[in-house]
């Protein structure tokens, strides 16, 4: 949520925002509550301070006067308020001067790649071919039990997701890795490592709605329990981000950095063709996501830290692929700058998206109500970010077909060996 005095001093820059964010919301409607708000506000201050006199005097009926005109006003102020707060969450937050403006994904820009994508002598296969062929994949059988678009992984593609897991979480833990990566952006920046969690997979609506994560399309897209009022959830940060709701801490606690799995719930409604097949797109999946809170100056470089944090990740995998700005037209409402790391998928003869870095200034925060108190005792709203580490189901993908050999089998990228056990998975006799 943007602050309602940024929106006075900013209207033609936050209409711009509503427009190149193809977002439905009337700012001027909104301005004009807001006056009628104030004008309201100021009207029953000095109601209230005629009140204090009066009552010094003593003056019964002049009191019961303004008593019923203050039992009049102030209901009326609380459904303003309301009002008011509705609208204020359904503005967008202002992109960075830096980010591109575009309709849609079709205007996103890659600004990098890294590693050339394999040549294959032979007549590849895709991840459901291989699946299947190195039993490894079982969707028929899911289908049958809870549904399409649900699976059974199996053998030795759980020990490799397994294998991506406490790869990830070790490197996120690597004081030296994070030294290293944080000083080629700024010297400054903060070494901390990022603390393991496995949050909640369930979340109650007040939080999720402050999150900005369940908006009128958000909503149709999460699994909801009535009986318990609850929402799965559709990524780990979703229940990472409000874990300082309502809180002010201390600026000398950041930055503080999260690294959260956990399975995750989506209807992936719309989807169709080739990506409601295999695991691409189903309705039950693993991740591991970054959340992390700043102070502001420090946001916009977190998320750099962040991005090379991925791209690290990624390079030691050996996937090839491209870093991409994401263009106003196809960012969140809550972001302010978006990238996306989409990974070179053989079976699709294409880049496909893999990890996102979402920064959020202190759009979530402000709704979260989460504060940081500085050093001269003002507070101020924190800053935040949250990020793909890996989407466990699409990572599977790729390293099946960026390594399959030509008899079906697949090769284990070298540095998860050590983890799983075994350099490669062989076909069954």
């Amino acid at each position: 949520m943007l602050d309602i005095n940024f929106i006075r001093e900013n209207v033609d820059l936050v209409k711009q925002a509503v427009i190149n964010k193809n977002f439905d919301i009337d700012i001027d409607a909104l301005l004009d509550l807001d006056k009628k708000r104030r004008e309201m506000v100021a009207e029953i201050e000095k109601l209230r301070e005629q009140r204090n006199i009066i009552s010094k005097e003593k003056n019964i009926e002049k009191g019961r006067e303004i008593k019923e005109k203050l039992d009049g006003l102030e209901p009326r102020l609380r459904e303003i308020d309301k009002q008011l707060y509705n609208l204020m969450i359904l503005v967008p937050n202002v992109p960075l001067s830096d980010v591109l403006v575009g309709k849609n994904e079709s205007e996103n820009k890659p600004i990098r790649k890294w590693g050339e994508p394999r040549q294959f002598d032979f007549p590849i296969k895709d991840h459901i071919e291989l699946g299947n062929l190195l039993d490894l994949i079982d969707t028929e059988t899911a289908a049958k039990i809870t549904g399409s678009r649900f699976t059974y992984l199996k053998n030795e593609a759980v020990m490799l997701q397994f294998a991506i897991i406490q790869f990830t979480f070790e490197i996120l833990q690597n004081k030296e890795i994070i030294r290293k990566l944080a000083q080629q952006i700024d010297a400054n920046l903060s070494d901390k490592i990022f603390i393991p969690v496995l949050p909640p997979v369930m979340i109650k609506p007040e939080p999720y709605t402050r999150m900005a994560r369940l908006d009128k399309n958000q909503a149709e897209e999460r699994y909801y329990l009535p009986s318990d009022d609850l929402y799965l959830i559709g990524s780990a940060e979703h229940t990472l981000g409000p874990m300082y709701m309502d809180q002010t801490l201390d600026e000398s606690m950041f930055p503080l950095r999260y690294v959260g799995y956990s399975t995750s719930f989506r209807r992936e409604a719309g989807s169709y063709g080739k990506d409601v097949k295999g695991i691409l797109r189903v309705h039950q999946f693993d991740k591991i996501e970054i959340e992390s809170f700043t102070l502001p100056e420090n946001g916009a470089k977190e998320q750099e830290l962040i991005v090379a944090i991925q791209e690290y990740l990624m390079q030691s995998l050996g996937l090839p692929y491209q870093v991409v700005a994401i263009c106003t037209g196809d960012m969140g409402g809550p972001d302010a700058r978006q990238f996306d790391i989409e990974t070179w998928m053989p079976g699709q003869d294409r880049y496909r998206e893999t990890h996102t870095s979402d920064y959020m200034t202190d759009y979530q925060s402000r709704r979260l109500n989460t504060k940081v108190k500085r050093k001269d005792g003002k507070s101020e709203f924190v800053h935040m970010n949250d990020a793909t580490a890996f989407a466990i189901g699409r990572i599977l993908i790729a390293i099946l077909e960026n390594f399959q050999q030509k008899d079906g089998s697949v090769k284990i990228p070298e540095v998860l060996q050590k983890y799983t056990g075994f350099s490669e998975i062989k076909l069954r006799k």
